[in-house]
């Protein structure tokens, strides 16, 4: 298998315990933060939804300029671009070939290049950062009043079933 394909696979697998996640965040506490210096709900599971459309461009282009839209204002924006964002990279996957994914990639801040690699090693590095914005929001839920939804397995609020 080749690693295209094993990504598509992989990040096809998480994406539905993402849609799970942040369908999970109570819609009136995405301002909610463990610690003063901690990023809030609402930041993170918008910075997952922006994360992948970023990749979206990085296929398309080769590029990511991070730069992240403001952040709607209720779950329900967030939820709906994620969703744009997952089926949009799901598109560039797929129309997707070794040759692309094995192509120079770069990765700019402020206009300066902070990453120069391959598109699938930016993408991985994109979908592993996800993952652990995925972990964060999981452990604000409870204390948020929500119940924690199953990812890889049960949770203790839900059996996954």
């Amino acid at each position: 298998m080749s690693n295209l394909k094993f990504y598509t696979k992989q990040w096809e697998q998480d994406n539905a315990a993402f849609g799970r996640v942040l369908r999970a965040l109570p819609a009136d506490k995405l301002d909610y933060k463990p610690h003063e210096r901690s990023a809030s709900a609402g930041d993170i599971a918008w910075q997952i939804s922006e994360e992948l459309r970023s990749l979206s461009d990085l296929i398309d282009t080769g590029v990511v300029n991070w730069e992240t839209n403001p952040r709607p204002s209720t779950l329900d924006e967030i939820v709906a671009a994620y969703d744009a964002n997952a089926t949009r990279h799901r598109d560039r996957l797929n129309a997707s070939d070794d040759a692309k994914w094995a192509g120079e990639g770069r990765m700019l801040y402020g206009g300066q290049e902070v990453m120069k690699s391959t598109v699938g090693d930016i993408c991985w590095s994109f979908f592993l950062d996800a993952i652990h914005h995925r972990g964060q929001l999981s452990a604000y839920i409870r204390p948020m009043g929500g119940k924690v939804p199953s990812i890889y397995g049960p949770s203790a609020d839900d059996s996954g079933s």
